[in-house]
């Protein structure tokens, strides 16, 4: 059966990943980021919080048992996605299932973006086993561009974390190893250069390096903001290297404003306030 259009005139990705009610990250900051871009957003929660975990408490239910199901309506459906991204993945199960739903969905032209979410500062998430790191390897080499923070980045490829003092060529290396292992484009991510923060990028043998000054301390969510823009831009043909530094000098606006407004750092980027200037 031939798959269904609805609005095939209009870019449409699928977005695996978790919804926080307040705190500004993951879907919520997903869907007004693509819409502004002109591309639809597609959900697929992976689990519902009632705020992210930076607070001190929250509400949790956990959809994993539910994803194969709403995935199945979507295939009866026939339809096709021109991407698919991926954020953050509580269990080893749902990695499976998001392996699934890539072999899915993913066409010819489709373009896979994953936002391997492990750790941060040197450590893996208090949630992230051996077994689920390996299975993020593996979900790795279905993904066209992936984008790992530093910690990740070392994760996947089993170096020794250091918090800042990296030489470019080893950032090259570790982006052309991590390449080896399926996708065709990788940026590495908040690499720490006394006043800058550096994204490694490599898009084919192409190695680049994109810097922003630093322009506050580090808040929830600006690592959604950041691939959303790239998998949204992906789609709709922006050319990758200017993708990313629209995308790293945004997150450096948006931090900056949030502080101007004193926003409190657990309630994220204040996005909102600058989102005009991501529409086309």
């Amino acid at each position: 059966m031939a798959k269904a259009t609805y609005g095939s005139r209009q870019k449409k990705i699928m977005m695996i990943n978790d919804l926080s009610g307040y705190g500004r990250c993951s879907l919520t900051v997903a869907i007004p980021i693509l819409a502004a871009l002109k591309v639809q957003c597609c959900p697929v929660p992976t689990s519902i919080f009632s705020n992210h975990t930076g607070f001190s408490t929250w509400f949790f239910d956990d959809y994993t048992e539910k994803i194969p199901s709403y995935l199945a309506k979507w295939e009866e459906l026939n339809l096709s996605f021109d991407g698919i991204a991926v954020g953050f993945l509580g269990s080893a199960r749902q990695i499976e299932i998001t392996k699934e739903a890539i072999l899915r969905f993913k066409g010819p032209d489709t373009k896979v973006l994953l936002d391997p979410i492990m750790g941060d500062d040197g450590r893996a998430y208090a949630t992230y086993t051996p077994e689920m790191c390996s299975r993020m390897g593996q979900l790795v080499g279905l993904a066209d561009t992936i984008t790992p923070n530093v910690t990740e980045s070392c994760i996947l490829t089993g170096r020794p974390y250091r918090r800042q003092g990296w030489k470019r060529k080893e950032l090259e290396e570790m982006a052309r190893e991590l390449r080896s292992m399926g996708p065709e484009r990788v940026v590495i991510t908040g690499i720490r250069e006394g006043g800058f923060i550096t994204n490694a990028v490599l898009d084919g043998d192409a190695i680049s390096f994109v810097k922003a000054k630093s322009a506050g301390d580090e808040r929830p969510g600006t690592g959604d903001v950041f691939s959303s823009i790239l998998a949204g831009d992906l789609v709709t043909g922006v050319p990758f290297a200017a993708s990313v530094k629209k995308a790293a000098l945004f997150v450096r606006d948006c931090i900056r404003c949030s502080d101007e407004l004193e926003i409190p750092r657990e309630n994220g980027v204040c996005f909102e306030e600058l989102l005009g200037k991501l529409i086309p």
